[in-house]
């Protein structure tokens, strides 16, 4: 198997190639584009490798059962991050729990060089056709890059430089004090979307751990804080466009740190909600 490409045209598609090793098993190879800070993968780019890899497994076993229907969307992915795997061959290893009309259970393991490296459980189903019944409590943030907003694609030094040739990110700097040397409260804001196609579920589900740790504006180390546990919810397809990003943390106390996340598309709609535990960085 070779790697996924570099500088395709569809940087995030791309890293989502998995092939069949065998009932339950696949192999995939994560590549360097995604590299977060520290030469690690993206947590969350791990995750829609994981999901996807899950979606087609449910199909697969659907059709084993004679079930019919439309192909199996993501609802909820709940996600232990065990170690933080380099660049290289990985396996992902399946096992579906539950095969049911609403909502069907897999589990999977991602694996590299024998030690798992991610474990998750995926609730799939189908997203909803219908508009919110109720929606509140939505970022305030306008649906494209303000235009102050910056290109982090064109500042090697600022926050998002090592996502920036992956997919397409706009930052307002007043959001990130950080970045200025500043501090301020433990939030952050944000505009992305994927390289050479139009956002789908998976890519929200990337998106609701896009932005840089909350706790960065509090001042201290600048480095990588390692998600410990995410659980995403999905909520809908996104329109084409950007996707608006806010996060913020409730509690940072000790080297632990929450961190919420909403991921609305242009048209407004609420597409992922997404709340984690992590590791503050370590003091140099």
């Amino acid at each position: 198997m070779t790697a996924a490409a570099e500088t395709g045209t569809r940087p995030f598609s791309d890293a989502l190639v998995v092939e069949p090793a065998g009932r339950d098993l696949y192999r995939a190879v994560l590549g360097t584009l995604w590299n977060a800070a520290g030469g690690k993968v993206h947590g969350g780019l791990m995750l829609a490798l994981l999901t996807r890899t899950v979606l087609h497994r449910v199909d697969e076993a659907r059709a084993e059962g004679g079930a019919d229907g439309p192909p199996a969307e993501p609802l909820v992915v709940a996600a232990d991050f065990l170690r933080a795997p380099d660049p290289g061959p990985v396996e992902i290893h399946t096992d579906v729990v539950k095969l049911g009309r609403t909502a069907s259970v897999c589990h999977a393991r991602l694996l590299q060089d024998g030690r798992p490296m991610l474990a998750a459980s995926v609730t799939t189903g189908r997203l909803p056709d219908d508009p919110p019944r109720w929606t509140a409590g939505l970022p305030d943030m306008p649906a494209l890059p303000t235009a102050t907003a910056a290109d982090p694609s064109r500042d090697h030094r600022g926050p998002g430089r090592t996502l920036a040739k992956a997919c397409e990110m706009r930052f307002d700097p007043a959001d990130m004090p950080f970045a200025k040397g500043e501090t301020g409260d433990a939030t952050m804001r944000g505009w992305v979307r994927p390289r050479g196609e139009e956002p789908d579920v998976l890519f929200a589900l990337l998106a609701g751990d896009i932005l840089p740790p909350t706790v960065f504006n509090l001042g201290g180390t600048v480095g990588w804080a390692p998600t410990v546990q995410l659980t995403a919810l999905l909520r809908g397809r996104p329109s084409p466009g950007w996707l608006r990003c806010a996060s913020t943390s409730h509690t940072v106390a000790g080297t632990w740190f929450d961190e919420d996340a909403s991921v609305v598309d242009e048209s407004g709609r609420l597409i992922c909600q997404a709340r984690q535990l992590a590791l503050a960085p370590l003091p140099r």
